[in-house]
């Protein structure tokens, strides 16, 4: 899973990211509350670490801005305040969750496995269009009863193009999401891994295909007429 951490505080943002690295998570970490709504605003994440207090822009902001374009991603508020008055303003701009500092670890992480958990108030055990089903606990495609595991990044690439099979996904953001901001990942290593989800694609016998949309991107299609 993909963590922005949005902290104002260099050790705290860099200690945090310790610890959900060390728990695999990747992690972004931005220091500047403007940057951090930019980041936000990819919808590459699966959860945010947004503090109160930041410059030129605050968590409150952020958190509102983010609602109002209808982003689901958690927010998981963290800051020194503690009055109940800050809590209830935290969870009124939008957050999901409030957590004061200083703050145990074990806690943070068990605040964004729940987050997690239930984003979108639905758990998934598969995600599935036209006949190809992807099992997300077992890694395993499959039409049919003929399947396959797949590779953690072919994973990881079948499961954006599946959560919205109408969606043009462009490489960026499958470089971003699946190799990460920091990568070295370049265009071509995008290819390599769309080339293997189509033989596996085949191998299963599945009616569905990557698409290729030139200078655009990728989305899934039905060949027997259930195109999203």
């Amino acid at each position: 899973m993909q963590i922005l951490v949005v902290e104002d505080d260099i050790r705290l943002a860099d200690a945090l990211a310790t610890i959900l690295r060390n728990n695999d998570y990747q992690v972004d970490v931005v220091n500047d509350g403007e940057e951090g709504l930019y980041y936000a605003q990819s919808g590459i994440y699966d959860c945010i670490v947004l503090d109160v207090m930041l410059p030129h822009k605050d968590g409150f902001e952020i958190s509102q801005q983010l609602r109002r374009e209808k982003n689901p991603v958690p927010i998981l508020m963290l800051t020194a305040r503690s009055a109940i008055a800050d809590k209830v303003g935290g969870l009124d701009s939008g957050a999901d969750d409030y957590m004061t500092k200083p703050f145990a670890p074990v806690e943070l992480l068990a605040r964004i496995r729940s987050l997690t958990r239930r984003q979108g108030d639905v758990v998934f055990e598969s995600l599935e269009f036209g006949n190809v089903k992807l099992d997300l606990d077992t890694c395993e495609l499959s039409c049919g009863a003929k399947s396959i595991r797949l590779s953690q990044k072919e994973f990881a690439i079948m499961k954006i193009l599946l959560a919205n099979p109408s969606r043009v996904t462009s490489k960026e953001t499958l470089i971003t999401k699946v190799w990460g901001y920091d990568s070295s990942a370049e265009d071509n290593n995008v290819e390599a891994y769309i080339s293997f989800l189509r033989k596996k694609l085949d191998f299963v016998g599945s009616s569905v295909h990557i698409e290729t949309l030139r200078k655009l991107g990728y989305r899934l299609r039905d060949d027997n007429g259930e195109d999203a």
